[in-house]
């Protein structure tokens, strides 16, 4: 008997507008992604964002992660906060829990929680911001995280009892490293259709992918993200969706 496939959930960033003011066609990407990771007041996402978002996902059957950032919205959670272990364990539990309340009142879950931008990039090196985070989510009923491969959180993650998904990106050029290309520098995001197809099914099929300079970086991953924000995002997401199911692959949440 063969073996079934192992599911590669699909996953976007979602919900990451403010007010009146909105980014990306949510409901467009629910349509292919298997998991949206919600943004629950850090980086963006206020209480009607996080309603919206919440329901459109249950509606579609879409895993649920939080997208938790340092608190900042100027900078969209992209610039590094030398935040207090103490303040960013509590940081990290107030963004979880206002994103679990909405989640009940939609009828659905939060399943797990993903860094965003800065603080995503932080738990690669930082081992204290790292503590701070599983602190947070021991104490969350160890909600699972989803972490970069050979991030400093994910051993201390996992020696707390804590499930780590890891995760590729489809949109982002890699360093030699296994890091990703900084976004200041050109050519870290990828727009190109057929380019991010092909590193997605890359990642898919091979566990790694070609870095900048063309040396190989193993990506033992089990989801894939989509950034919702990447220019042309839900044609993005169409064709990595296509190209996947084309070559077997099977697509599902890992959470």
């Amino acid at each position: 008997m063969t073996a079934p496939q192992p599911l590669l959930d699909l996953n976007a960033d979602l919900g990451e507008g403010y007010g009146d003011w909105s980014m990306g066609d949510d409901a467009a990407m629910l349509e292919v992604v298997t998991t949206a990771n919600i943004a629950c007041g850090g980086h963006a996402g206020d209480a009607r964002t996080m309603r919206a978002a919440t329901r459109a996902a249950a509606a579609r059957g879409v895993a649920i992660t939080a997208h938790v950032a340092y608190p900042d919205r100027a900078g969209f959670g992209r610039r590094f906060l030398d935040m207090a272990p103490a303040d960013l364990t509590d940081e990290v539990i107030v963004q979880v829990g206002a994103l679990q309340a909405m989640a009940r009142a939609e009828g659905t879950s939060v399943r797990g929680v993903k860094p965003h931008g800065a603080l995503y990039n932080a738990l690669a090196h930082h081992a204290g911001q790292a503590a701070a985070v599983v602190e947070a989510l021991c104490q969350l009923e160890g909600l699972p995280l989803v972490a970069a491969p050979g991030a400093a959180v994910v051993e201390p993650a996992r020696e707390a009892g804590l499930e780590v998904v890891l995760e590729g990106f489809a949109d982002r050029a890699y360093r030699a490293d296994g890091t990703l290309t900084p976004r200041t520098l050109p050519g870290a995001v990828l727009t190109d259709p057929a380019a991010v197809a092909a590193q997605a099914l890359s990642i898919a099929t091979q566990q790694g992918v070609r870095a900048a300079d063309g040396s190989w970086v193993d990506l033992p991953v089990r989801s894939l993200c989509l950034h919702g924000d990447t220019p042309g995002a839900v044609e993005l997401a169409r064709t990595v969706h296509a190209r996947l199911e084309e070559a077997g692959v099977v697509l599902g949440a890992a959470l």
